[in-house]
């Protein structure tokens, strides 16, 4: 199991777009971030390689997954920008709303939950709201 680059306490949830190292919080990230150097990608970036180096933790899905792969990923700094937003704090406020993404959240099937919570108009207008923050657009 891998644990925070930063902390060393927790178990990581993120990785430093810049330099690659894993950590656990938004905390943590700031830390890291004013002394964060970029790495150079190896030339051969084949998980079989690293399997044949004997690596004695299984690959993540992160380890499988270079970030320049994964389109939809949202920076750090921009989700940020979500815990600023008092569109999205207001929101927050309604109860329904929060049961909404308790039940996303707590399903088995997160497909599923989405397809279903989609349907509520104040879902979708939270979900509208976020877009408009991390992605900077006017929606609608």
């Amino acid at each position: 199991m891998q644990i925070c680059s930063v902390c060393s306490e927790q178990t990581p949830k993120y990785r430093c777009p810049t330099c690659n190292i894993r950590y656990c919080s938004l905390g943590c990230y700031k830390k890291h971030k004013d002394s964060c150097l970029p790495v150079e990608k190896p030339a051969s970036s084949n998980p079989e390689s690293k399997d044949a180096a004997g690596s004695a933790e299984p690959l993540s899905l992160g380890d499988l997954l270079h970030e320049d792969d994964v389109i939809d990923k949202v920076p750090p700094q921009r989700l940020q920008l979500l815990g600023q937003s008092t569109e999205l704090r207001d929101l927050l406020c309604n109860p329904h709303l929060r049961q909404l993404l308790r039940s996303v959240d707590d399903a088995e099937s997160k497909a599923s939950a989405m397809k279903a919570a989609m349907q509520e108009p104040l879902f979708v207008e939270f979900a509208d709201q976020c877009l408009k923050v991390v992605e900077g657009l006017s929606l609608i």
